[in-house]
C-alpha cells in the first residue's frame, strides 16, 4: 500500500489519491487531466499548421478581363479559347464564394472541354490559369485509366496527384483544378453503346461521371492499387474545376459532314468555304463530340466547349519571341548562365517557323527544331573561351540538315 500511495503523475506531480486515473508508462505515469491538456495542445497545433498550409493557396477571384490579360503575356493568339477559359474560371470561383454565403440559388459547375491540334497550347492554358489563381493544379493523362478491376489506374488516382500538389491539404485540394489531357483517347470505339467490355474507353467515361459532377470520393493517398492496406482520404469534388483537353484527330471529318462543306451552286462563296475548311474546329459542338465517341452523360457534365485555332506562320513566329517565357528568351538565358551572348538572325526564325509548319508539330515542333540547331553549340561552348554566338541562316541550315529530323522527307 505504501508503494501504491507514492505513485504520482510525472507531468503535474499529483499523487494517485488526487486523480481518477493514472496511466503507467515505462518510466513514469500520466493522469487523465494531463492527457486532456495534451489533447487540446495537439488540436491547436494541428489547426495552426492546417491554416498555414491553406494560406499558401489563398486564391483571389480576378475579373475575366484581368485573367485574359495575364494569359496574353504567356500565350500568343487563341483569343476565343482564352475568353471562354477566363469566364468559366471566374464563374467557377464566384460559385465557390456564393456557396460559402449560403445563397438559395445554387450555381452549377462549369467544367471545360478544349479541342485543338497538338502543340496549340491546351496544357499551357490550364497551367497558366492555375499559376495566376494560386490554386493546387494537377495534370493527368486519360490514357492510363481503366475501368475498376482491370490492369491500369482507377479514375480516383487523378485526385491523388491533386493532393500531392498541395501536400495533402484536403481543404486546398477541394478548390483545385485538374487538367485531364488526352480525353479523346477514352472515346468508345463506335457511336453505339458497346456490347462487350470497353474497359479503357466507355468504362472510364462512366467512372468519371460522378466525379465531374461533384461527389465524395475516397482517394488512395499513395495512388494506384499497389497499397490495398492504405487509409483512404475523403475528398469532395463539388468545387474542383475539371478541364479536359484532346486533339480529337479526325473530328474535322465529322464536322464537315454535319455542316456539308461540299455545297454547290451559284451562291456559294468559294473563298469563304476554303477558309472554313482550314479551320473546321471553330464549328465544333457537343453533337460532334458524341459522334466521335464521348457518351452524352459525360458531355452533359462538360458544358463549356471551346476550340483552339491551328497555328499559322505569323503566330508561330510570335511564339518564338513575344511571350514572357518565349523559346528564344529561354535559350538566350541558358547561354547567359555560361557567360555567352546568343544572337539569332531574323532569317533563322523564319527558317524554324517554315520547318515547324512542314512537320505539323505546332509550338512543340519549334522547341524540337531549336534543339537540333543549338545542340552542337550547347555541347562545345560551355567552358570554352567563346563569349558570343551569332546564329545565321547558313549555320542553322547546316546543323538542322545534319540532324535526324533534317533527313526526314515530309510527304
Amino acid at each position: 500500500m505504501a508503494k501504491q500511495s507514492s505513485l504520482h503523475c510525472s507531468f503535474c506531480g499529483r499523487s494517485r489519491d488526487e486523480v481518477k486515473i493514472l496511466i503507467a508508462g515505462q518510466e513514469g505515469h500520466i493522469c487523465e487531466n494531463c492527457v486532456e491538456h495534451a489533447q487540446e495542445i495537439i488540436a491547436q497545433e494541428l489547426q495552426v499548421k492546417s491554416e498555414q498550409q491553406s494560406a499558401q493557396y489563398t486564391f483571389s477571384v480576378k475579373r475575366p478581363v484581368e485573367i485574359k490579360r495575364y494569359l496574353d503575356q504567356y500565350i500568343i493568339g487563341q483569343d476565343e479559347a482564352k475568353k471562354v477559359m477566363s469566364v468559366a474560371v471566374y464563374n467557377h470561383y464566384k460559385r465557390i464564394t456564393q456557396k460559402q454565403q449560403q445563397d438559395e440559388v445554387e450555381i452549377e459547375k462549369s467544367n471545360i472541354i478544349m479541342v485543338g491540334e497538338t502543340g496549340t497550347g491546351k496544357t499551357l492554358l490550364a497551367k497558366t490559369v492555375a499559376k495566376l489563381l494560386n490554386v493546387p493544379f494537377a495534370i493527368v493523362d486519360a490514357t492510363v485509366f481503366t475501368e475498376a478491376g482491370y490492369v491500369g489506374e482507377d479514375v480516383e488516382s487523378m485526385l491523388t496527384r491533386l493532393l500531392q500538389a498541395c501536400n495533402y491539404d484536403v481543404a486546398a485540394a477541394e478548390k483545385g483544378i485538374v487538367f485531364i489531357d488526352e480525353i479523346d483517347k477514352i472515346a468508345r470505339k463506335g457511336d453505339n453503346p458497346s456490347i462487350t467490355r470497353d474497359v479503357s474507353g466507355e468504362g472510364v467515361q462512366q467512372g468519371l461521371l460522378k466525379m465531374l459532377e461533384g461527389t465524395e470520393v475516397l482517394v488512395p493517398p499513395q495512388g494506384g492499387r499497389k497499397h490495398p492496406e492504405q487509409k483512404m482520404i475523403k475528398l469532395n469534388t463539388s468545387n474542383i474545376l475539371f478541364i479536359c483537353g484532346g486533339a480529337f484527330d479526325g473530328i474535322d471529318r465529322v464536322i464537315a459532314r454535319r455542316i456539308n462543306t461540299n455545297a454547290i451552286g451559284f451562291g456559294v462563296n468559294k473563298d469563304i468555304q476554303e477558309l472554313q475548311k482550314k479551320n473546321l474546329l471553330q464549328f465544333i459542338n457537343a453533337q460532334d463530340l458524341k459522334s466521335f465517341g464521348l457518351i452524352p452523360e459525360l458531355l452533359g457534365r462538360l458544358p463549356v466547349v471551346t476550340h483552339l485555332e491551328p497555328l499559322d506562320a505569323e503566330t508561330l513566329r510570335a511564339i518564338l519571341t513575344e511571350p514572357k517565357n518565349s523559346l528564344i528568351k529561354q535559350y538566350t538565358r541558358l547561354f547567359e548562365l555560361e557567360g555567352i551572348k546568343l544572337e539569332m538572325e531574323k532569317e533563322v526564325l523564319d527558317f524554324m517557323v517554315g520547318k515547324a509548319l512542314e512537320f505539323k508539330l505546332g509550338a512543340r515542333g519549334l522547341r524540337n527544331i531549336c534543339e537540333h540547331i543549338l545542340t552542337e553549340a550547347m555541347f562545345e561552348m560551355p567552358g570554352s573561351e567563346t563569349k558570343e554566338l551569332v546564329v545565321d541562316l547558313a549555320y542553322a541550315e547546316k546543323q538542322f540538315n545534319k540532324s535526324k529530323m533534317g533527313m526526314l522527307k515530309v510527304a
